[in-house]
């Protein structure tokens, strides 16, 4: 597994230079619109036909799972899972703060996880039991930190009702927690797996989004929910994870909210 990191973090940041010369020539960008808040650009598309040729080239037995494109079926018991750009709405406006999101999966686990931030040439990377690495370092979560003093993350989208974020945010703000939003869940993530926020709450978020991000935070010391991903490919799901010190209260406002 440790050398499918590796491939996984060559081609991420391959991706990421691609994106990041979209990114600085936006004004020539063709954007559509699928929905409500959800939009997807050229660079979106030919990033993740990129990623997908690689993996094709180096991994030609795998499954490939993407946003943008038809899933590809494989042989070897592998499935690769792309975000091509995670943040499409940031990324469209010229807000820096979107990533390039690549896992591998089998037997409805998670193995690899990488998040690349080409804007700030921050790579996030885990192997299942291997630990977590950001930029080549160990990374962990907070520790010691009541929610009271740190920061959480809500995460929204256009596949839930409006008015069911509403009581997450309220009682993440009555726990004393600041409230943070960066319409990146799977930057957010990363930032949980690297000490930076306390937790991450979203009550839908689809398998590219936030696979690789869950085995990061795990990886680096935090608590996920048990979930199959391949149940996560097939129907996405909610998602709340966080430091062992916040997880059980952040699981709390979860099940209040959702009932």
């Amino acid at each position: 597994m440790e050398q499918l990191k590796d491939l996984a973090v060559q081609i991420c940041k391959e991706a990421g230079e691609t994106a990041l010369a979209y990114f600085r020539d936006r004004d020539a960008l063709v954007v559509d619109q699928k929905g409500a808040q959800d939009w997807v650009s050229e660079a979106d598309r030919n990033v993740e036909i990129l990623i997908r040729k690689r993996l094709a080239e180096l991994q030609p037995e795998d499954g490939i799972v993407g946003e943008e494109q038809d899933a590809k079926l494989g042989t070897s018991g592998l499935t690769w899972v792309i975000d091509p750009i995670d943040g499409t709405t940031n990324f469209v406006n010229g807000i820096p703060a979107w990533t390039i999101v690549l896992a591998c999966v089998s037997e409805g686990k998670t193995r690899v996880g990488v998040i690349y931030d080409p804007i700030h040439d921050e790579t996030f990377a885990a192997v299942e039991g291997g630990g977590a690495l950001l930029n080549g370092a160990p990374m962990r979560v907070a520790a010691g930190v009541a929610i009271s003093n740190g920061t959480v993350s809500v995460g929204y989208s256009n596949r839930v009702e409006s008015e069911n974020i509403l009581p997450v945010v309220e009682a993440v703000v009555r726990e004393g927690a600041m409230f943070h939003r960066n319409a990146s869940g799977a930057l957010s993530l990363a930032y949980v797996a690297a000490g930076r926020l306390l937790g991450y709450v979203e009550e839908h978020m689809n398998a590219w989004d936030c696979l690789a991000g869950q085995l990061l935070v795990a990886e680096a010391g935090g608590r996920i929910e048990d979930q199959n991903a391949d149940d996560m490919i097939a129907h996405g799901g909610r998602v709340v994870v966080g430091t062992p010190d916040v997880f059980d209260t952040l699981r709390r406002i979860a099940d209040d909210a959702w009932a």
